[in-house]
């Protein structure tokens, strides 16, 4: 029998033998200063992502930094948490895709200065649409998809 691909929901499932803190080497530190940094689980991100309730919104950068102090890490690692991020929104559609209700609302998650990602489900007129059902106004600027005052919605970390 040959082996399919894995499910999205499969690969949120994988912690591949993670979180782990690792110590920021010299090639990193450039970019990210010393000490070290948190790779976290990809359930983990989705566990945070879940929590965000109807109306607010969080930044990659908080989960970064959750995950940081949860761990007792410097920094939480942009590569991954932004990949798990990924998943988590393809695992919830997956979900949805069968009829459930309870997914992750992975589209009150933006990346920084409150911006749209592009990689999720539907690209950014599919989140712009979902977080617009909640109330939020959506602006471009220039070719920025942002949240207007997303400040204001941010859930406390």
């Amino acid at each position: 029998m040959a082996k399919g691909r894995k499910t999205w929901r499969e690969k949120l499932a994988d912690d591949k033998g993670l979180p782990r803190v690792v110590e920021i080497t010299n090639k990193m530190s450039k970019r990210w200063g010393t000490g070290t940094v948190i790779i976290p689980a990809p359930r983990e991100v989705n566990e945070i992502m879940r929590k965000v309730p109807r109306g607010k919104l969080i930044t990659i950068n908080q989960i970064r930094a959750l995950l940081a102090q949860k761990h007792g890490a410097s920094i939480g690692c942009p590569i991954t948490t932004g990949i798990f991020a990924h998943i988590a929104a393809r695992a919830a559609e997956e979900e949805a895709a069968e009829g459930k209700k309870d997914i992750t609302p992975y589209w009150r998650t933006l990346k920084s200065g409150g911006e749209l990602n592009e990689k999720y489900p539907g690209g950014v007129e599919a989140q712009a649409q979902r977080l617009r059902e909640e109330g939020h106004i959506i602006e471009a600027k220039g070719k920025k998809v942002r949240v207007k005052d997303f400040e204001r919605a941010l859930v406390e970390v």
